[in-house]
C-alpha cells in the first residue's frame, strides 16, 4: 500500500515502516543463516570455513549493488514526496538501465578476478576449490539480486514497506528449502547452497515484476517513459554512485578483516563467521530503522519539510538507544546458546571464539545504531559526501585496528576493529548530519524545487 511519510507523527510512522523492513531482513538474513546452518550441519566444519572465507567477496559486490539501487530509489522517493508522477516514472527508466548495466560488470568482474581475491584473502588451501565452487555460482545470481533489490526500493520508495516483505518470505523459503534439497538430496556440496540462491532469487523478481505492473500504476512505465536524458540519469548517479563507493568500502573492511581472520586457521574462521551471523540478525531492528529513515528523509526533503526530519532524526535515536540495551543485554546472556546452534558436535573451542566477538562488539551497537540513523537521513536528502567520508574513516580505522591488535594480542584484536570503526564513523557522520540541517533553508528549497522540476500541484492525482 502507497503511504504518504510527509503527514502523521514521525516516529509512528518510522516503526510502522520499519516492522515490514525487519521481518523483511531477517528472512534476508535467513538466507545466509541457512546456508551457513544447513553447511555446518551437514557438510562440516571445512565446508563452514570455505562458505565463511569466502563470503566477504561475494558480500563486497553485493553491498556495491545494494548501496547503488538505494541510490537511485532515492530519487524516486523525492519525485514521491514532491507529487511528480512524471518524474516517478522516468526514475524508475533510468533507474532500470543504470542497474542492469551496473550487475552486468559486476558478474564479469566477480567471474574473472575470484580466484585471485580468494588468494589475496588468505583463504587456505585445503578450502580453496569450495570457497571458489561456491562463489563462482553466487556470481551468476548477481543480476537477479540486484533487480530484486531495486524493485524492492521502487516499492518502499511510495512508502510501501509491507509488499517486499511478502517477496522476501516466499523467497526465504524457497532459499531454505532448495539449499536442504541440493545440499542433502543431490548431494551438491557448498554448490548446492549458491544454486537454491540462484534459483530462488529468480522466482522472487519474476514474481515481483509480475505484481508491480499490476498493483503499482505509478511504478508502471509504457513507451513515453521511456525517453532517456542524460541531467537525469546524472542526478540519479550522482546520489547512487557515491552510496554504491560507501557500501563497497565498508564490504572491503570486512574483507580485509577477514583476510587477518583467515590467518588464524579453520576454527577461529568458523567461530567468527557464526558469530558475525548472529551480530547481523540481531542488529536488524536497528538496520531496519535507518532503511526506514531514508525513505522518511527522502519524502519529506522532497516536500521541503526539514523541520519534520530534525524532529524524526531525534526520535529515532531515542527508539535505537531503548533497541540498543535490549539487544545487548540479549546477546551477552544468551550468545555461546545462539553460537552452539551452528556448530555440529558442540566444539567448545569455536563456540568460545564466536562468544568472544560477540561480548566485546554488542557493547558499541548505540554507536552502529547512530550511524545507521544519521546517514540514511543524508543520503534521503542526497547528501552522500559526507557518508561517503564516513564510510572511509571506517575503512582506515578498521583494518588498522585489524591489522594492528592482531598482531600485538592475537585473533581477539580483530574482534575490537569492529567496534572502533563504529566509534569513528559515527563521530563523523553525526557531525556533519548536524552541520548540514542546520544550514537547510526550507523556503528556498521549495523555490528552487518547484522552478527546476515545473510542477503543477492543481493537476496532481497524488494530493
Amino acid at each position: 500500500m502507497i503511504k504518504d511519510l510527509t503527514r502523521g507523527n514521525p516516529i509512528k510512522l518510522i516503526i510502522l515502516f520499519a516492522l515490514p523492513v525487519l521481518l523483511g531482513n531477517i528472512f534476508q538474513q535467513l538466507f545466509q543463516i541457512s546456508d551457513i546452518l544447513i553447511v555446518g550441519r551437514l557438510l562440516g566444519v571445512k565446508s563452514l570455513a570455505a562458505v565463511g572465507s569466502s563470503a566477504p567477496i561475494f558480500f563486497m559486490f553485493l553491498m556495491i549493488a545494494f548501496g547503488f539501487t538505494a541510490g537511485l530509489t532515492i530519487i524516486t522517493a523525492q519525485r514521491f514526496g514532491a507529487r511528480d508522477v512524471r518524474g516517478i516514472k522516468s526514475s524508475v527508466f533510468h533507474s532500470l538501465i543504470a542497474s542492469i548495466a551496473l550487475s552486468m560488470i559486476i558478474s564479469a568482474a566477480l567471474i574473472f578476478f575470484l580466484r585471485p581475491l580468494l588468494k589475496l584473502m588468505n583463504v587456505p588451501a585445503e578450502i580453496m576449490e569450495e570457497a571458489h565452487i561456491f562463489m563462482l555460482i553466487l556470481g551468476l545470481s548477481i543480476t537477479f539480486i540486484v533487480l530484486y533489490n531495486l524493485l524492492s526500493g521502487f516499492i518502499r520508495a511510495l512508502g510501501d514497506s509491507k509488499t517486499p516483505l511478502y517477496f522476501l518470505i516466499v523467497s526465504s523459503i524457497l532459499n531454505i528449502a532448495l539449499n536442504f534439497f541440493f545440499i542433502y538430496n543431490l548431494k551438491l556440496g557448498v554448490a548446492g547452497s549458491a544454486c537454491g540462491t540462484f534459483c530462488s532469487m529468480i522466482i522472487t523478481v519474476i514474481a515481483c515484476i509480475v505484481f508491480i505492473a499490476k498493483k503499482f500504476p505509478l511504478l508502471k512505465i509504457s513507451r513515453k517513459d521511456c525517453h532517456y536524458n542524460h541531467k537525469f540519469m546524472m542526478e540519479h548517479l550522482k546520489v547512487a554512485a557515491p552510496m554504491a563507493l560507501q557500501f563497497s568500502i565498508l564490504a572491503l573492511s570486512m574483507m580485509i578483516i577477514q583476510s587477518v581472520c583467515n590467518s588464524f586457521g579453520t576454527d577461529v574462521i568458523a567461530g567468527f563467521t557464526a558469530a558475525m551471523r548472529i551480530e547481523q540478525l540481531s542488529t536488524q531492528p536497528l538496520f531496519a530503522l535507518g532503511i526506514a529513515f531514508a525513505t522518511f528523509s527522502a519524502q519529506n526533503y522532497g516536500a521541503a519539510l526539514i523541520r519534520r526530519i530534525r524532529q524524526g532524526v531525534r526520535q529515532a535515536l531515542l527508539a535505537c538507544l531503548v533497541l540498543s540495551i535490549i539487544i545487548t543485554l540479549s546477546v551477552r546472556f544468551y550468545g555461546a546458546h545462539f553460537v552452539s546452534a551452528f556448530i555440529d558436535g558442540g566444539d567448545m573451542n569455536i563456540i568460545n571464539i564466536g562468544e568472544q566477538y560477540l561480548m566485546i562488539s554488542s557493547y558499541f551497537y548505540f554507536c552502529l545504531s547512530c550511524i545507521f540513523i544519521a546517514r540514511n537521513a543524508l543520503q534521503g536528502m542526497g547528501k552522500t559526501n559526507i557518508p561517503l567520508i564516513s564510510g572511509i574513516v571506517e575503512l582506515l580505522v578498521r583494518a588498522f585496528a585489524a591489522i594492528y591488535l592482531a598482531k600485538n594480542i592475537g585473533y581477539v584484536g580483530i574482534f575490537w576493529a569492529g567496534p572502533i570503526a563504529w566509534l569513528g564513523g559515527a563521530l563523523v557522520v553525526c557531525t556533519g548530519y548536524f552541520y548540514i540541517i542546520s544550514k537547510l533553508n526550507p523556503t528556498e528549497m521549495r523555490k528552487i524545487f518547484l522552478k527546476k522540476h515545473m510542477l503543477k500541484y492543481h493537476n496532481d492525482p497524488l494530493s
